[in-house]
């Protein structure tokens, strides 16, 4: 049997999987489908840095032979090359300097999707160490989006989103730390919902990833699929921090079911005081105008937290983690000069801070989640733009050329450790902060905070750019937003909607 490429681009993983279940496909025919686009579009975007077609081919191979249908047996499947480790390959992280470090086992992540039978056939691109809200490594090169080659996917999942966006999978592995899995989300016109902390195991590697900033899950173009992957990656594994209580039934059955009457609470004002485009504004008030005609109570407001300390925060967490990331790769055998400028720079700043700043600025992060809890007494959902602006060009986002070179210059002459040591930096720190965190200053409360959130597909711009909007809701209520997410696919579907290169290449 085999299957057309308009027929593989109309399927969704829940679906592909009950054809196989059915005897309809085979792994194999989905398999080969899926190579097929992927040798038709990530040439011109760049979205698979690994490919491992001997493995998913053995896979599938294996699959037919032992009659095996898995929950997703049989469906193709991409991992991010940060956290989710395959056994005897190198998890890259993006970084010339992790790609020679091999695990030796499964993350727990990968091993729930292989024992659900799905094929992982490659692994996707993401900036060095998954730092930066777009996908721009010096080790794999620059993701582009398929909607506009020029611009974007986002980050730090951008491989996977641009992957799915151009119809090679149609979900794909992903993890947000500061907003990974709902900038790239936003940014290709897909669905991404980031799990609450602890929801989904990181290890065995890892016990919490950016002391629990950070959570995995997917990127994917339909509600359900999502709901699927949160089913089978849900649940601790042996050794984890804490466990969350599980939800009382399947989320894909959670998911189905109708959300009632939601009081929902909306801002579009950037926390962090920076400016927030027209289109991302019109967004909003577009899903407004949604949600109140399907019968929620919608409210301008906002959760009362000091914005610019939370980014201070986050970005005390950034340079810390980096500092961190170069220590153990170091002690791995990388040589400093493998990791880019920029990511040492960081990792300078991250070691010039002394123990107690850090864990100061960490135990900043429960006044941030009280105010939300405060916030969520009187609403249920919180919604914003989840990006402050279209995607952005290749580029844009680059620090000026003559910061950069002033970076550099300090950096190799041993002046930037000096300085940052005696705190004459601070200024240039929070300088730093506002400029990266301008593209996407709505995303880092959820991390902080470890609660859920989800970026929804319901607005393309008049350039036709995907321009996702933010739902965010309490701890352990990923049951709610996927039924308002369901909800608003309904009535406004987007699975359709693909960019003209996953169809025409």
């Amino acid at each position: 049997m085999s299957i057309s490429r308009s027929d593989y681009l109309q399927l969704d993983a829940t679906a592909m999987a009950a054809l196989v279940r059915k005897g309809d496909l085979s792994g194999s025919d989905l398999l080969a489908a899926a190579l097929r686009q992927y040798e038709l579009v990530n040439p011109q975007i760049n979205a698979i840095s690994v490919l491992m077609r001997d493995q998913a081919q053995a896979q599938a191979q294996a699959q037919a032979k032992q009659n095996l249908a898995g929950t997703m047996g049989g469906v193709p499947m991409l991992i991010k090359d940060a956290t989710q480790d395959y056994a005897g390959l190198p998890t890259s992280y993006g970084s010339r300097a992790f790609s020679r470090v091999t695990p030796a086992r499964h993350s727990t992540i990968v091993q729930r999707f292989c024992d659900s039978g799905a094929l992982i056939f490659g692994k996707t691109n993401t900036p060095e160490l998954a730092l930066k809200a777009v996908t721009e490594s010096a080790a794999f090169g620059v993701t582009r989006n398929p909607w506009d080659l020029g611009r974007t996917p986002g980050g730090s999942s951008g491989g996977s989103a641009a992957a799915v966006a151009a119809g090679i999978v149609p979900m794909a592995g992903a993890n947000d730390g500061g907003g990974s899995i709902r900038i790239p989300a936003a940014c290709c016109g897909l669905f991404g919902l980031r799990p609450s902390r602890g929801r989904v195991s990181v290890g065995p590697a890892s016990g919490e990833v950016w002391e629990g900033a950070s959570s995995d899950l997917v990127v994917s173009r339909s509600v359900r699929d999502s709901a699927l992957a949160l089913d089978l990656l849900g649940g601790a594994s042996a050794g984890d921090p804490f466990i969350i209580a599980p939800a009382d039934e399947p989320f894909t059955a959670l998911a189905r079911r109708d959300p009632g009457r939601l009081r929902i609470a909306f801002s579009t004002r950037s926390p962090i005081g920076t400016p927030v485009y027209p289109e991302a504004v019109e967004a909003v008030q577009n899903a407004v105008a949604l949600l109140r005609s399907l019968g929620h109570d919608v409210v301008e407001d906002e959760p009362a937290y000091d914005g610019a300390e939370l980014a201070r925060c986050y970005i005390h967490l950034y340079y810390g983690q980096v500092a961190a990331s170069i220590a153990q790769a170091r002690a791995l055998g990388a040589r400093y000069g493998d990791f880019e400028m920029l990511t040492q720079v960081l990792g300078v700043l991250g070691r010039a801070m002394n123990a107690g700043q850090y864990v100061s600025s960490h135990q900043k992060w429960n006044q941030f989640a009280r105010a939300l809890g405060d916030f969520y007494s009187r609403v249920d959902v919180y919604l914003t733009p989840t990006l402050a602006q279209p995607p952005v060009r290749h580029g844009e986002s680059d620090l000026p050329q003559w910061q950069n070179s002033m970076l550099s210059g300090l950096l190799h002459s041993g002046l930037l450790s000096v300085l940052a040591r005696l705190g004459l930096t601070n200024n240039m720190v929070d300088q730093i902060a506002r400029d990266s965190l301008s593209f996407v200053p709505f995303t880092q409360l959820a991390n902080l905070t470890g609660t859920p959130a989800m970026s929804v597909p319901l607005h393309w711009t008049a350039e036709g750019l995907p321009l996702g909007v933010q739902f965010c809701g309490p701890f352990g209520s990923e049951a709610r937003l996927l039924q308002l997410a369901a909800q608003l696919e309904a009535a406004q579907p987007w699975f359709h909607k693909m960019p003209a290169l996953a169809t025409s290449a």
